[in-house]
């Protein structure tokens, strides 16, 4: 077994399941002591933080040739979702291989961009390879929450740990997505929506349910949510979308209309969904709150909204949704910026080199992520960030279904695959 395989499953062994409960933290301090470890043995002094308990946090860095050059900063959480063992074909938390996958909650997220991480760390580390710049390693606690115990607090308590840093490599991107027989483009992150995370509070007037009720809290509620459901955000075509189509249509020699992207999407199969959401400003309800009792009308009704939007839509999406939930709505929120950056440089370049030379003839396209990662923490740093955490994919596998959905795994020589480009690229870079 090869040693990136080897340290992505013994990551997804630890249970390090994030509930955002500070007493559920114990296998994040688990995992990050694993990795402050594995570094040491292969001679790295890993500076090792835990802002909470059981929040655990390790970095590194491997001076580079050039010091006076920014560095790279890679980073990836140790955290996961929750997942219900019932509904596996496998223990989400036993790391078992089978059909040539390795499964477990965190296979895809992210554990193996972490081992792939760590196991090229490690390698340059004991036989003394020199990067051209320096790179530094974080391994991080508490993504799946914002980052407020992870990269948000290192941020705020720790820049120093990241001087130099100018860019950033990380999730949800480098994946491969194949366009037609034997053809393959590797998707870059280069921007990622805005996050909102919306409490929603209706009142109204309690009573006995038996009566006539005309300011029913639950009934308001649920008729602004329905009316939220059923409006569709604008249309906007950014730069990183529309790049990403025309590459797809230059691959494929179907041809790309502009004003109609939503044709071109629904060309790409499975990825549909992620590249559809980046389309325009979501806001999905994902929690309902509301009465004591069968027989009481309750004076309060509450709802949780996930919000998403666009690169310079923040302002605007905030006035629509108060347009269409209405005034009766009170809406409070925490949110976190969109992130976006050009598809350009020495750093791409060396990407787009690195899967060159590992799968010849691939293509690297730019994309924006529907979701969000730490790259909205480093970035107040000042650092450009990219999604670039490389894997081959085989032609049908539904990879964004496996992102917090059930039987998550990765391909065995997916993961290898990763770990020779990334390798490659920080030889380069």
């Amino acid at each position: 077994m090869s040693e990136v395989v080897s340290l992505a499953r013994e990551l997804i062994r630890f249970d390090t399941t994030n509930t955002d409960d500070p007493s559920t933290g114990a296998g994040e301090r688990a995992a990050a002591e694993f990795v402050a470890e594995r570094l040491s043995e292969a001679g790295f002094e890993p500076v090792y933080l835990e802002p909470a308990p059981g929040r655990g946090n390790v970095v590194v860095r491997l001076p580079g040739a050039d010091p006076s050059r920014g560095a790279l900063l890679v980073h990836g959480h140790l955290d996961v979702v929750p997942a219900d063992a019932s509904e596996w074909s496998v223990p989400p938390f036993e790391g078992e291989i089978r059909d040539g996958y390795l499964w477990g909650r965190g296979a895809i997220d992210m554990k193996h961009m972490v081992a792939m991480s760590l196991a090229v760390a490690r390698r340059f580390k004991r036989d003394g390879i020199v990067p051209p710049r320096d790179i530094v390693f974080a391994f991080l606690a508490d993504e799946e929450a914002g980052g407020g115990q992870g990269a948000g607090w290192l941020v705020d308590h720790r820049p120093e740990l990241f001087d130099g840093v100018t860019e950033a490599v990380s999730e949800v991107g480098g994946f491969s997505y194949t366009v037609r027989d034997g053809v393959r483009a590797y998707l870059v992150e280069t921007a990622e929506k805005g996050v909102m995370w919306l409490r929603l509070k209706v009142r109204g007037t309690a009573g006995h349910g038996s009566m006539v009720h005309t300011d029913n809290a639950v009934a308001k509620l649920a008729a602004a949510l329905t009316r939220l459901e059923q409006h569709r955000f604008p249309l906007v075509l950014t730069e990183p979308v529309r790049d990403f189509l025309a590459g797809v249509a230059e691959l494929t020699g179907v041809e790309f209309d502009p004003d109609d992207p939503e044709t071109a999407v629904a060309r790409l199969g499975s990825l549909a969904r992620m590249i559809g959401a980046t389309l325009r400003d979501t806001a999905n309800t994902t929690m309902l709150s509301a009465g004591y009792k069968s027989n009481v009308v309750p004076s309060v009704a509450e709802a949780t909204v996930d919000g998403r939007m666009l690169p310079g839509r923040e302002a605007a999406f905030e006035r629509e949704l108060a347009e269409v939930l209405g005034p009766e709505v009170e809406m409070d929120w925490d949110s976190l910026p969109p992130v976006r950056t050009s598809f350009d440089g020495r750093l791409v370049d060396a990407m787009a080199a690195a899967i060159e030379a590992e799968d010849p003839g691939a293509r690297v396209l730019p994309y924006m992520l529907s979701a969000g990662t730490d790259a909205k923490s480093f970035q107040r740093l000042g650092i450009r960030h990219f999604g670039f955490a490389p894997l081959r994919l085989p032609p049908g596998l539904d990879f964004t279904a496996l992102f917090h959905g059930v039987d998550e795994r990765v391909p065995i020589d997916g993961l290898e695959f990763g770990e020779r480009v990334l390798a490659r690229l920080l030889r380069s870079c």
